[in-house]
């Protein structure tokens, strides 16, 4: 990419043009400089999408969408407030472990940071929380969504190296649940001065009415996970599954999703998918113009070239995937990288589960890194606060995530126990 493209980018975004936008204008740039046909530009769109995997992103955006309309989302917010409201910060305790249940069900932090995003944000500020502070604790908890089962980016992590999903399901569950609880520690100490006087304790009697109105929502990762570890359906086919309970419980069970709001459930879920899956589109484009500069392989070869060591090694693509989660969007870089990368751990004896997961939660993480940090324009949309805000709030809680994947990095167990245990390696 020549100086004066990338110039173009920085300036471009400098006035405000969304980065999906920005993206196609300079590559468009780009392949007039290199006197390509326009239609190429539109060609590479359209082959970042075409991916049956890819289906799953609306199919989960839909679910959970479903599921917030229907009054799942507030079943599984009484559930968490039953078990940790009283604490001391409790509301943004039952944030971050409405989180870690909503991971299970939706499979994508986008959807999580919108679903969520919606009901916390207002509510947080109601007591007495700042906005910009409650967005940003949505959009870091939101990256537990692709760690713990079901997760997007496993499926399209396993489809690129040939490795088992129901394997790299299985090692998402302890680095998601250490992410939740890095969150929820932080929070705790650096704004228990300041929070609200702490709820009374649930008694009993409310613990057991939350849990069973709660059972069906909880549910549904047990039928997605149930069905896919079983070998009944694909990844895919399971984000079909979660629609069609969604649908099921909010239309015949709970009757809380009538005909007119499933209309606008589906609209809402086509504007959001919409987005996302132009994002990803223009985001290959990006890949295809920095892999014909041979600009990612360069940086893998210098990388590689500087390590013989399995941990050295581990350290050099944590640094290099940080760099690239900041610039591109997760999956498109592990479509670039992936194939690079996994050979090469691979002949150092790195185990693939374990290198899976170190690769998948450093993109995620990307995911609240500026400028490219997805969850934090569908935060910034609900909060309406500037990204700047935004980005000087997040980065306590990047530090907090960046020191469980330390952990993830130099503990290979908090990966591999689990599939090894249940006999998926």
């Amino acid at each position: 990419m020549s100086g004066s493209a990338l110039g173009l980018l920085v300036g471009v975004l400098l006035i405000g043009l969304p980065i999906s936008f920005s993206i196609v204008l300079v590559c468009g740039v780009v392949a007039i400089e290199r006197g390509l046909p326009d239609m190429l530009i539109a060609q590479r769109l359209f082959n970042g999408l075409d991916s049956f995997p890819i289906m799953a992103v609306p199919l989960f955006i839909l679910a959970g969408e479903l599921m917030n309309e229907s009054g799942i989302t507030l079943r599984i917010i009484r559930l968490s407030s039953a078990f940790v409201g009283h604490v001391r910060t409790g509301l943004c305790q039952v944030a971050i472990l409405s989180s870690v249940i909503f991971a299970g069900i939706s499979g994508s932090a986008v959807a999580d940071a919108s679903a969520l995003g919606r009901v916390f944000i207002p509510e947080m500020e109601r007591e007495g929380y700042p906005r910009d502070f409650s967005a940003a604790l949505i959009a870091a908890a939101a990256v537990i969504g692709p760690i713990i089962p079901p997760s997007i980016p496993m499926i399209i992590y396993a489809l690129i190296v040939g490795e088992s999903v129901a394997a790299l399901f299985l090692s998402g569950v302890v680095p998601g649940l250490l992410l939740g609880l890095s969150l929820a520690l932080l929070v705790y100490f650096r704004t228990r001065q300041v929070a609200p006087a702490p709820r009374p304790r649930a008694t009993r009697a409310e613990l057991w009415a939350a849990l069973r109105q709660g059972i069906v929502p909880l549910m549904m990762p047990v039928i997605i996970l149930a069905t896919i570890l079983g070998g009944i359906v694909t990844p895919t086919e399971a984000a079909a599954v979660a629609v069609l309970y969604a649908l099921v419980v909010g239309m015949f069970v709970l009757r809380t999703v009538t005909v007119t709001a499933l209309v606008r459930v589906l609209a809402a879920s086509m504007l959001l998918s919409a987005v996302i899956l132009f994002i990803i589109a223009a985001a290959n484009l990006l890949n295809w113009v920095l892999t014909t500069d041979q600009l990612p392989q360069r940086f893998a070869a210098f990388i590689v070239g500087e390590a013989n060591d399995p941990v050295l090694f581990l350290i050099l693509v944590t640094l290099l995937l940080l760099i690239v989660g900041c610039l591109i969007e997760g999956m498109a870089a592990m479509i670039v990288l992936v194939p690079i990368l996994a050979p090469i751990a691979a002949q150092l004896g790195i185990d693939p589960v374990h290198f899976a997961m170190v690769v998948v939660l450093n993109l995620m993480i990307g995911l609240i890194t500026p400028p490219m940090g997805l969850c934090l324009f569908v935060v910034d949309g609900i909060a309406k606060v500037g990204l700047a805000r935004l980005v000087r709030r997040v980065w306590p809680f990047i530090l907090a995530e960046l020191v469980v994947l330390g952990l993830v990095v130099f503990v290979p167990q908090l990966s591999t126990a689990l599939p090894r245990a249940l006999g998926y390696r």
